[in-house]
């Protein structure tokens, strides 16, 4: 196992934000379904994006990287009726290939690692079966199906995962006849399915809101484009969290008029007090004193690990509320966001569906459990800008599943993150 030891610092500088890898994702399965040649870039080859570009690739799909530009050539896309689709570790991936191997009617094993075959899938092995489609498991991974996907109303939760529309979005347009999508409770993450749609529209294909969800009009056809990705928001946060604890940092490369929910991380700091200046690609953060927020997390789950980091330095006490779809991330992200401020110092309370955290001047550092999540070991780097001693996290590579460049970037900010081979 490796560990990363962050030492204290003082961010300073700019930054390029990484290419976001849910507009990547959602761009190479548009590709793929354009059954043409298409361009896609930048791109970051994280272990998400390597295991979306798998999948394509295992239904018939042809990729070449050069230079952060993906080229997708999806002309034989379901030239191959059997396949074997490994997720890694990534739920997206997971939850879009379900519908997409049941359009083009290949029978299909879904295997992943980590905590993928644990996480939650029982949406569509409930309702699909409805649609043509049909699924062999033990509950959870490996996952098998068959047949072919039809067209109909599908009645889909909002409040377990965005992923799950996502999936049906991508697939629903090509098939025969219209098909809508009718939301059975509150849609959380909605900032994901405006990605899915714009990204869709961009590669000629519509979907049209309504009332209760979307019709998807059939018969229609992805019509090959060159992509040009957005920088990506939830990673940005990292650098602008650290800043507004102490220093000042530019983040470049981030859209003001992004699709991603994300997003509103500016906003959000903003409001706890430190000092925000945006342009339509880049936002300056400058540490001022914070104060404390009562903080919706339906819309913004990603953002959660970051800004309890940014809650542990404000005055009062902070609550994280809608909070618990968490629980089932890479890792239970409410006890690891928890455990990662208390191990440091600082003063956080797990809630049911929620956090509570009461500011600290300092946090005094130590060593935390990285749980094997991204985001639970950047944010503990986040936590450097602000602590008196240096910080050991555990799963200092789990950083590959979205950002493998990290490291790089925040040590590039005045940041000391130095892994170490604890083996």
């Amino acid at each position: 196992m490796q560990n990363v030891i962050y030492s204290p610092f003082m961010p300073c500088g700019e930054v390029s934000a990484p290419p976001s890898k849910s507009d990547v994702h959602r761009a190479i399965i548009c590709a793929a379904l354009s059954f043409g040649k298409c361009t896609i870039s930048p791109v970051a080859l994280s272990n998400d994006i390597r295991a979306t570009i798998g999948c394509v690739e295992a239904l018939g799909a042809k990729t070449k990287i050069e230079n952060n530009i993906l080229t997708v050539d999806g002309s034989e896309m379901f030239k191959n009726k059997e396949a074997l689709l490994n997720c890694g570790e990534s739920g997206s991936t997971l939850r879009f290939f379900i519908p997409v191997a049941a359009l083009g009617g290949v029978s299909a094993e879904f295997i992943g690692s980590g905590k993928l075959p644990e996480r939650p899938i029982g949406i569509f092995t409930e309702m699909l079966p409805r649609f043509g489609v049909e699924f062999i498991s033990k509950g959870g991974l490996p996952l098998k199906i068959s047949g072919r996907l039809k067209n109909g109303c599908f009645e889909v939760p909002g409040n377990v995962s965005s992923q799950f529309i996502t999936g049906l979005l991508f697939a629903l347009p090509l098939l025969d006849g219209d098909s809508d999508i009718v939301l059975t409770s509150v849609l959380e993450s909605v900032g994901y399915i405006n990605m899915t749609i714009r990204t869709m529209n961009c590669f000629g294909v519509k979907i049209e809101a309504t009332d209760s969800g979307w019709h998807i009009p059939g018969n229609q056809r992805y019509i090959p484009f060159d992509y040009t990705t957005d920088g990506d928001w939830s990673q940005a946060a990292f650098f602008m969290v650290s800043a507004a604890i102490s220093g000042s940092v530019t983040v470049k490369g981030v859209n003001r008029n992004s699709a991603q929910g994300d997003k509103k991380i500016a906003e959000i700091i903003s409001d706890f007090g430190a000092k925000v200046t945006q342009t339509d690609t880049s936002v300056t953060v400058e540490s001022r004193k914070m104060h404390a927020l009562k903080i919706d997390a339906s819309q913004i789950p990603d953002l959660v690990p970051a800004l309890a980091v940014c809650a542990s330095f404000a005055q009062g006490k902070t609550e994280f509320v809608n909070a618990g779809r968490l629980r089932i991330k890479e890792c239970d992200r409410i006890t690891a966001t928890v455990n990662l401020i208390n191990n440091l110092g600082g003063k956080a309370k797990e809630q049911p569906q929620g956090i509570e955290i009461t500011g600290v001047e300092r946090l005094s550092g130590g060593k935390v459990d990285g749980c094997n999540d991204h985001r639970i070991v950047m944010s503990a780097g986040a936590c450097a800008a602000g602590s008196a001693n240096t910080i050991e996290s555990t799963y200092a590579y789990s950083i590959n599943k979205s950002y493998p460049d990290f490291y790089k970037d925040y040590n590039s900010i005045g940041g000391k993150a130095n892994v170490l081979d604890i083996r």
